[in-house]
């Protein structure tokens, strides 16, 4: 220390030297420049500052502007120190000291400078004062001047100094006076004559010149004693005239220089060369001054000046009173003095100038006169014993200069002041007396060789005549007096009167002490000071005083035995044993006392050694009362024990030597006790055989009651009384002594309660069968029992409670077996004493006192029986019960507080529990520990100033520790380890700090012990290292620095444990690691703390297999949540650190791990932990990637956030993700492709069946969070595709999804709706297509509600041709690989993926890419297979659908395929399984014969023909419509070859279409009426090859203007044909389309209106008449309308006389 202290002063003068020289070196530079500037400076400038200097020579210019410069470096520092404060001012020192260097080699120069620079106008103070100082220090440097310096110099000082002062005038005259000092040591005539000049005789002088004058007076007294006597008689003559305050201080202030000075002079006279001045001049030339001072200047009212005075007239009086003339006249003018009391000047000054006179006229013999006495007396007095003014600041000095004032008086008037101070004392006022009482003692103690027996006798005379006063003060103030007189030499004189009122104040002060009142405080401490006065008189008297006299000693004697103020025993027993020692030896005792002498009244020698013994236990109180009473006890041993005189001799002075080698500070209460019981034994030793102890025992017995409880008085009494009873030779009267003391004890008072259990513990050691049959006597007396209890009656004073003394009795149970001899225990302890103690406790109200009594109970007992060596066949009868009710006992404790050590006491009692048979059980243990545990750790840690509760707690903790390993000792296995770690591991993961501390600590004490013992030879089991890290990982990071270290302790024997376990590679390099990472975190930064806990994990993890670490992280993962945020985290860099490190070796762990994090990924909150665990997966998919996406698709729905945020992290990292999503495309594929078997653990999981729903809303989750600006080129084709056919299959009720297993598990109600397969598919497809970045796409795909169409499954293929539609159109660069997708599609084993595959074909053969890819033969191979299938009626459609549009995406092939094309097709309508599938192959026809000739349809057009007219009236309107469309397509299509072949067949379909026209689906009416006029050139009809009509007609009209021309024609050429349509016609009229029955009437009408005569007469008009009469009934007012016209027609017809034939009608009938 000293030396760094020394290193860093040397840095501090170094710096400073080396700061000094740069400013230094500065200022230099400063000044060069300064005098270059001045240099060039203008003239005007130069010569008028030489006319303010005047003339300088020009050598000297260049030093003038040198000071110059340095004295503006000192003004504008010393303005800056003003403006900051005071500091280091380096500069401004530096600059004087420059300045003061050049004066050493140009003194007149540098002066001369400086005296101009003083001539200056309109200098400022500051300046002056700067350059007055630099002058000083060369007039003290160089010593004598120039005298034309000096007088310039002077001459200007003087005129300065007796300017006018002001507040900085006054600085500048105090300087300039200062410098014409330092002038004067060399140059004082100057000086002298300058100032002599200026004192004038009645004429009053400047204040500065006064003040100059007695400057050089104290600086050269030699010199200027010639000129003393006329300076005070000039100064004598100014004193009239001095009227202000200022200048009569300054006159005051010089005359006591000058006295000083004169002293000073005559003193050492014989040094003086100047003519000599006597003594008794220099006083009549003072004399005048004094006079006028006291009479006149002193009623000065400004106190400043009544100071001045006093102060000067003590130097004067110096000079005055050796005068005997003037001394007389001195004395005249004390009354004048003594009149300044009444003042308000400090009254030291006025005693002081009186004791120097009194004292005086004591040496010279010359008392002051008697008729001032009184005066003076009265004036002292009243300054002794009245109370100084609150302003005055030396009352105590004063009050010492007033007793030597009348120690003076005294040596004078002996007889006068003790008359005065017996006056006095007949007034009762306790200050007076009190003052007059130290005064009186101060001049019986004054060493005065001339102090008369005379004067001690009158001041015994008035002291005897106050005793009767009782205030404390004068008390106290006699007994100093007394003591006073016996130190002085007059012990004569205090014997009788002053020893009486000794011993009385004695015996009263005591009494007082020992009855003194609480609110009394004050008159208490008053009292103790009179004890204590009263204590230092006796132990003077007694060293001092002979011949005492024999009552005096019975006072001291009877004093010890009775006092109860214990505090004054040790001088007392000083006193005696001087006393007695002058008795025995009969050195002081005088002849009339020497037969007495040994007659003395002396207490018991039993009574006075117990007193004495007792009082010895505490040997440093009261001074130190421990060697003063064994000096008595030696000194009186031949008067209390003959027999004990001699062992005493050899004893006490060994007890009195370790008093001394000790202080209260380093003794041991214990080892002091221990040894004043062997004392105590080695004295019964030698009285054995005798009743001496018993007797001795009694006298013990009696003293119990003087002393208080606590104390350490009676805690020794109560253990001797038991070890003298124990001695005891008669037991029944031990019986006695016993009941009596149970009888008499205060039970509630704890420390009498425990001092009693110990004497009777100590008395068992000699006595138990005793012991045991007086508590048992003791019981039956006060008839205990649980119905009455009578313990009141025995003790009124003592209300004793019940509990109280069932605990008291319970603990002497204890405390007998804990002193009782083995042999006699083990019969002795299950009954009575462990029964007793069971008993008392069960039939109590069991508080907490009671309750603490029987612990400590239990713990005596069990401490007594393991103490024995023995014990092999000893099973203690009584542990179950104990045990019950200790485990009662902790429960009931509470947890959230420490209130007593009761649990702490009660886990001790378990503990010695345990080691008895019979032992606890594994399940015992544990329940035990379990209950300690909680009871301990979930009390909070007490606070630091509470050092009551830190105790309990220190001890609750420590007991639970000992408990701990007292059953871990019976179970030292890792099962139990194992076990005991379970218990702390709730406490471990508290929320609670002190729990968490608390219970690594355990577990650290735990694991020492196990390592520590043999168990740690037994083999882990798997999986249990991994478990019990994974546990304290986490607290390695813990916000509490406690906890923190304790885990780094636990993790360390854990691993050392591991290494001794199993061929580890731990070794040194890793301990030192680790230890330097344990150093690590004890640090307070987080960051730190984490760091190091990260390499901890990196580090170890090597030391872990594979099964370790998975039950490692998975104990890492049930821990997060349970604690804080730094635990999580901390658990998280653990298992982060774990998987990056052994990853790869985790192959078959993999899933265990994922499971363990993601069981526990929903309960973590906190977004950096969850990053860092998902992290973790993300670690385990990169390495296990098929194992890791199983288990997260077999996850339930609907997914959690926790789920989702693994995926997002997935979507992150973008070739991770697409990895990903590839991989969840080939999950969707595989389960619409044939299942391949498995030939990798890779395989094994990528193939586990997985919820497509769960696949599907992960694929959505990824395309929605990755980057927006990804088109995602590679996968739009594929993924589009997969999810159609995903969605396709999700239609098909024999591939729907059942609920999912894993919702039924987690979920009692359904899926929510928008959980579906098509909903979800959809959105994943929405996400896909927004983005391509169409806006074309996307608003074709909402106009034509595609998704609608997709969603519904009705609509499914229309939306699937749609969306292929639009992608053609929209979605450029990926036909060729949707085109391979389809094909592969097409040729599944999965039917809804061959038709969705289908349904896009469709739109594929309507464009050119197949054809253009060479894909075209497949695609028909594909769909001749689809459209041959007879599985699924769709498939069939779309296929047939797909062929047709081969027209329209390959025009060119289709005479190439036609073959294929036409079978296909025709096969549909020869077949027709349905009407979608006819309708669609009569479609397919119309297209692919748009792009055939008739030559190459070949047979198939007669097929084709027939099949069509066979669907004109299907009662589907859809095959109407395309059974008209195809006959019209074949119209068209028909050639030469085939024409009259055609004209037949559109002859028998000419009916059906001439109705159909009007059929009730208005796109089959059209398009039969336009294939109707395509057929009419066939008739070869041009006329009616167009409509005819007006414009404005409709189309009804129009048709029966068609019908009747047709007709018409008909009758002109063909009657037979119109005929026959007649009758083909009257067939329709039971149609089942009303439209068409309608139409049939209305053309039976017309025909019949055209038709010829002949042929109307093989109509059959009944049955026609039948016929459309029946018609009347039909429900549709149309056809009754129709009906009833045609009938009309009918009954004209009939009327024109054309009779009908009923043969021929009937036959028209039939057919």
């Amino acid at each position: 220390m000293c030396i760094g202290r020394k290193a860093e002063l040397f840095l501090v003068v170094s710096f400073c030297l080396i700061q000094k020289r740069t400013l230094r070196k500065e200022l230099e530079e400063e000044m060069m420049e300064a005098i270059t500037e001045a240099a060039v400076d203008s003239s005007e400038e130069v010569s008028e500052e030489r006319d303010d200097l005047g003339t300088f020579e020009s050598d000297d210019s260049g030093t003038f502007q040198q000071v110059v410069n340095l004295l503006d470096i000192i003004d504008s520092e010393s303005a800056k120190t003003d403006t900051t404060g005071a500091g280091l001012d380096m500069r401004k020192t530096l600059a004087s000291v420059i300045i003061t260097e050049k004066a050493t080699t140009e003194p007149s120069v540098v002066i001369n400078t400086l005296i101009r620079c003083l001539q200056v106008s309109e200098i400022s103070t500051r300046r002056k004062v700067n350059i007055y100082n630099i002058l000083q220090e060369i007039i003290q440097q160089e010593g004598e001047l120039e005298e034309q310096c000096v007088q310039r110099l002077v001459a200007i000082a003087s005129k300065e100094m007796r300017e006018i002062p002001e507040m900085e005038g006054y600085m500048k005259a105090e300087v300039a006076s200062d410098t014409l000092v330092a002038l004067s040591r060399n140059h004082f005539s100057l000086v002298m004559y300058e100032l002599q000049h200026h004192l004038k005789p009645l004429n009053l002088t400047d204040e500065f010149v006064i003040i100059t004058l007695a400057k050089l007076a104290n600086g050269n007294v030699f010199e200027f004693m010639p000129y003393m006597g006329i300076t005070l008689a000039t100064i004598f003559t100014m004193l009239r005239l001095a009227n202000e305050a200022k200048i009569r201080q300054a006159i005051c202030g010089a005359m006591e220089t000058f006295c000083e000075t004169v002293q000073f002079y005559l003193k050492h006279l014989e040094e003086s060369v100047y003519p000599v001045m006597t003594e008794e001049q220099f006083a009549l030339k003072v004399f005048p001054m004094y006079r006028y001072f006291v009479t006149v200047w002193l009623r000065h009212h400004n106190p400043e000046v009544k100071l001045g005075v006093i102060r000067s007239l003590k130097p004067m009086l110096g000079l005055l009173l050796p005068n005997d003339d003037l001394r007389e006249q001195v004395y005249d003018y004390i009354p004048l003095l003594l009149a300044e009391y009444q003042g308000g000047l400090e009254a030291l000054f006025i005693t002081q100038v009186l004791r120097q006179i009194l004292e005086v006229s004591v040496i010279t013999n010359t008392p002051v006169p008697q008729m001032q006495l009184h005066t003076i007396f009265t004036e002292l007095h009243v300054q002794v014993c009245n109370k100084a003014p609150a302003q005055h600041q030396y009352s105590s000095q004063n009050l010492l200069e007033m007793v030597h004032c009348f120690v003076a008086l005294a040596r004078s008037y002996p007889k006068e002041l003790m008359k005065f101070f017996f006056s006095q004392m007949e007034t009762n006022k306790e200050a007076v007396r009190v003052g007059t009482l130290n005064l009186i003692r101060a001049i019986v103690s004054a060493d005065e060789p001339r102090m008369s027996i005379r004067a001690i006798y009158l001041a015994i005379r008035v002291v005897k005549n106050t005793i009767s006063d009782t205030r404390s003060k004068v008390r106290m103030a006699i007994l100093r007096i007394i003591g006073q007189l016996a130190l002085s030499g007059y012990q004569e004189r205090i014997k009788g009167w002053g020893l009486k009122y000794v011993s009385v104040q004695l015996t009263l002060s005591t009494y007082k002490l020992t009855n003194r009142r609480d609110n009394f405080y004050l008159r208490d401490l008053e009292e103790r000071m009179v004890h204590k006065v009263t204590m230092d008189t006796v132990k003077i008297i007694t060293s001092s005083v002979s011949g005492m006299t024999n009552e005096f000693w019975v006072r001291l004697l009877c004093y010890i035995m009775e006092t109860d103020y214990m505090e004054a025993l040790t001088p007392i027993c000083i006193s005696l044993t001087n006393l007695a020692e002058h008795q025995l030896h009969g050195q002081d005792v005088d002849v009339s006392m020497a037969g007495k002498s040994r007659q003395v009244d002396l207490p018991a020698p039993q009574k006075l050694l117990a007193r004495l013994l007792v009082l010895m236990s505490s040997p440093y109180k009261g001074e130190g009362r421990g060697i003063a009473m064994l000096n008595l006890l030696r000194t009186l041993s031949q008067s209390i024990a003959p027999s004990m005189a001699n062992m005493w001799e050899l004893e006490i002075p060994l007890l009195v030597r370790y008093l001394e080698e000790h202080t209260e500070f380093t003794w041991d209460q214990k080892a002091w006790e221990d040894k004043l019981i062997q004392f105590l034994r080695n004295s019964l030793k030698k009285t054995r055989g005798s009743s001496w102890s018993l007797r001795l025992s009694k006298e013990l017995n009696n003293q119990i009651a003087s002393f208080d409880s606590p104390s350490l008085e009676k805690g020794f009494l109560y253990r001797a009384l038991g070890f003298t009873l124990a001695t005891g030779l008669e037991a029944s009267k031990v019986e006695v002594l016993l009941l009596e003391l149970l009888y008499k004890t205060d039970y509630s008072n704890d420390f009498d309660s425990e001092g009693v259990i110990l004497c009777f513990g100590l008395c068992a050691r000699g006595q138990v069968k005793t012991v045991l049959n007086v508590l048992h006597d003791f019981e039956d007396r006060i008839q205990e029992s649980e119905q009455s209890w009578q313990i009141s009656a025995w003790r009124k004073d003592h209300p004793w409670r019940r509990e109280t003394v069932k605990s008291a009795l319970m603990v002497m149970y204890s405390c007998v077996a804990s002193y009782c001899h083995p042999q006699l225990l083990l019969n002795l302890v299950d009954s009575p004493i462990t029964a007793k103690i069971i008993h008392h406790y069960v039939s109590s109200c069991q508080d907490i006192c009671l309750k603490m009594a029987f612990m400590k109970s239990v713990v005596q007992v069990t401490k007594a029986i393991n103490n024995i060596k023995d014990l092999e066949d000893f099973h203690f009868a009584q542990k179950t019960t104990l045990t019950s009710i200790i485990v009662a006992v902790i429960e009931a404790e509470p947890t959230d507080n420490l209130v007593s050590p009761v649990r702490a006491l009660a886990m001790e009692a378990l503990s010695h529990l345990s080691k008895l048979k019979p032992f606890y059980s594994t399940e015992e243990n544990s329940e035990l520990m379990d209950i300690s545990i909680h009871s301990v750790i979930s009390l909070q840690l007490p606070g630091e100033d509470n050092e009551s509760i830190k105790t309990l707690y220190a001890n609750a903790l420590s007991s639970l520790e000992w408990l701990m390993e007292s059953l871990l000792q019976r179970q030292l296995d890792p099962r139990g380890l194992q076990e005991m770690v379970q218990l702390l591991e709730k406490w471990i993961l508290s929320e609670k700090e002190w729990e968490r501390e608390k219970a690594m600590n355990l577990h650290l004490y735990l694991m020492r012990i196990y390592v520590h013992s043999t168990a740690v030879c037994i083999p882990l089991k798997m999986g249990q290292f991994g478990t019990m890290v994974g546990l304290i990982a986490p607290c390695t990071c813990d916000a509490h620095q406690g906890t923190r270290m304790a885990s780094m302790n636990v993790l360390s024997s854990l691993l050392d444990l591991h290494a001794s376990q199993t061929c580890s590679l731990w070794g040194s390099s890793k301990e030192k690691e680790l230890e330097k990472c344990k150093g690590d975190t004890q640090s307070t930064d987080v960051e730190k703390i984490f760091c190091a806990s990260s390499r901890i994990a990196k580090m170890v993890c090597t030391e872990f297999n594979c099964d370790e670490v998975v039950s490692l992280i998975q104990k890492l993962c049930e821990n997060i949540g349970a604690m804080d945020l730094q635990h999580d985290k901390a658990s998280v860099t653990w298992i982060g650190s774990f998987l990056q490190m052994r990853a790869k070796e985790l192959e078959d762990k993999v899933a265990e791990i994922l499971s363990a994090i993601l069981v526990h990924l929903p309960v973590v909150d906190h977004p950096e932990v969850r990053r860092l665990l998902i992290e973790g997966i993300l670690l385990l998919a990169h390495h296990h990637q098929e194992t890791i996406l199983t288990s997260l698709l077999r996850q339930p729905l609907p997914m959690e956030s926790h789920l989702a945020e693994v995926w997002l992290a997935v979507s992150e990292n973008v070739p991770f993700a697409r990895t990903m999503l590839h991989s969840l495309m080939g999950r969707l594929q595989s389960r619409l492709s044939p299942r391949v078997s498995a030939t990798s653990k890779a395989d094994i999981w990528r193939l586990a069946a997985v919820d497509p729903l769960m696949t599907l809303c992960t694929i959505h989750l990824l395309i929605q969070k990755l980057d927006e600006n990804d088109k995602l080129p590679d996968f739009l084709p594929d993924l589009t595709y997969t999810l159609l056919l995903q969605l396709g299959s999700s239609h098909r009720p024999e591939t729907a999804v059942p609920v999912l297993k894993m919702w039924k598990l987690v979920h009692t109600a359904p899926l929510p709706e928008e959980m579906n397969l098509q909903r979800v598919t959809i959105k994943s497809m929405q996400l896909l297509f927004k983005r391509v970045k169409s806006q074309h796409l996307a608003r074709a795909l909402d106009e034509q509600a595609v998704w609608d169409l997709l969603q519904d499954g009705g609509t499914f293929l229309e939306g699937v041709s749609l969306l292929a539609r639009l992608c053609m159109q929209h979605v450029e660069g990926h036909r060729q690989r949707l085109a391979e997708l389809v094909l592969r599609g097409m040729d599944s084993e999965v039917l809804s993926c061959r038709i969705s595959s289908t349904a896009v074909c469709v739109e594929f053969m309507s464009d050119p890419v197949l054809y253009q890819e060479k894909l075209l033969k497949p695609a028909v191979l594909l769909l001749e297979k689809g459209a041959d299938q007879e599985e699924d009626e769709a498939l069939r459609v779309l296929s047939l659908r797909a062929l047709g549009n081969m027209a329209l995406g390959a025009p060119k092939k289709v005479k190439q395929y036609r073959k294929v094309l036409l079978e296909k097709c025709l096969g549909a309508l020869r077949e027709p399984v349905s009407t979608s599938v006819t309708a669609e192959g009569m479609e397919a026809l119309t297209k692919i014969l748009a792009e055939l000739r008739e030559g190459d349809v070949g047979s198939s057009f007669d097929a084709m023909s027939e099949q069509c007219r066979i669907f004109f009236d299907n009662e589907s309107e859809l095959l109407r419509l395309k059974a008209f469309i195809l006959f019209g397509k074949l119209a068209r299509v028909v050639g030469m070859s085939k024409k009259h072949f055609f004209k037949g067949e559109v002859k028998k379909a000419w009916i059906p279409l001439m109705l159909h026209s009007q059929d009730p689906c208005f796109n089959a009416a059209q398009a039969c009426m336009a294939t109707m006029f395509q057929c009419v050139h066939f008739w070869g009809w041009k006329s009616l090859q167009h409509p005819s009509g007006p414009s404005d007609t409709t189309t009804d009209d129009k048709m029966i203007v068609f019908q009747t021309t047709m007709c018409s024609i008909l009758t002109q050429k063909k009657p037979a044909v119109l005929y026959s349509f007649l009758l083909e016609t009257m067939a329709y009229v039971k149609n089942n389309l009303s439209r068409i029955r309608i139409a049939a009437c209305n053309l039976a009408g017309i025909i019949m209106q055209q038709m010829s005569t002949h042929y109307l007469k093989k109509l059959d008009f009944p049955a026609l008449r039948n016929s459309l009469q029946e018609l009347q009934l039909d429900p549709d007012p149309g056809v009754r309308r129709a009906a009833l016209e045609t009938l009309e027609v009918l009954d004209s017809c009939s009327q024109h006389g054309l009779l009908a034939s009923p043969q021929g009608m009937s036959s028209v009938v039939q057919t």
